[in-house]
């Protein structure tokens, strides 16, 4: 399955807005060194009940807007 998400970094809680298009994923991470997409996908792998190595980005390594791609 293939997801498009909007990362928010810096926010004061962790949370997952789901909208039409695509998922905003608020973290409390920084977007420094990586910090944010290491963050991004443990909290997916909680919220899709999936492991870890399940959950690749595929697209959008340096941005906010990121394509997600999730294992079944």
């Amino acid at each position: 399955m293939r997801l498009s998400i909007r990362v928010i970094p810096n926010a004061k809680q962790n949370k997952v807005i789901e909208g039409t298009e695509r998922l905003k994923v608020y973290l409390t991470a920084p977007p420094v060194e990586g910090k944010a997409n290491k963050a991004l996908i443990e909290f997916l792998s909680e919220y899709f009940g999936v492991k870890k190595r399940k959950i690749k980005i595929i697209g959008g390594e340096k941005s906010r807007e990121k394509v997600l791609e999730i294992e079944c």
